[in-house]
């Protein structure tokens, strides 16, 4: 690809990790502060990184995240599925626009 949406209104924060929290998935709140993994349903970020109880969620902004299903670029209603990746979820998904779909290696560009 020709151009990079790196960077892109990145905005991360800082919660507290319920067990299970991992970089590059995505994840919901689970109580004041606390952010937990989710496989399936709306999430509010993905994070970027875990240590000492704590994790960096994007909330805001370009991120590429493995996908499963069919995803195409557009907006579309995501939601998270199993084995950390999101889907096309029309019922309990958020809108968010995929500006890339890398379809041989199951990965997606979105604008959080």
């Amino acid at each position: 690809m020709n151009v990079s949406f790196n960077g892109f209104n990145e905005q991360i924060a800082t919660f507290e990790a319920v067990s299970g929290v991992a970089a590059g998935k995505p994840v919901a709140l689970s109580a004041n502060g606390k952010v937990q993994a989710v496989t399936s349903g709306a999430f509010c970020g993905i994070c970027t990184g875990v240590r000492d109880g704590y994790a960096a969620v994007q909330l805001q902004g370009y991120i590429r995240v493995p996908y499963s299903g069919t995803l195409t670029v557009g907006y579309k209603q995501l939601a998270a599925a199993t084995g950390g990746k999101v889907t096309v979820d029309t019922t309990n998904g958020r809108e968010y626009l995929v500006v890339e779909v890398d379809s041989t290696a199951g990965i997606a560009g979105i604008l959080l």
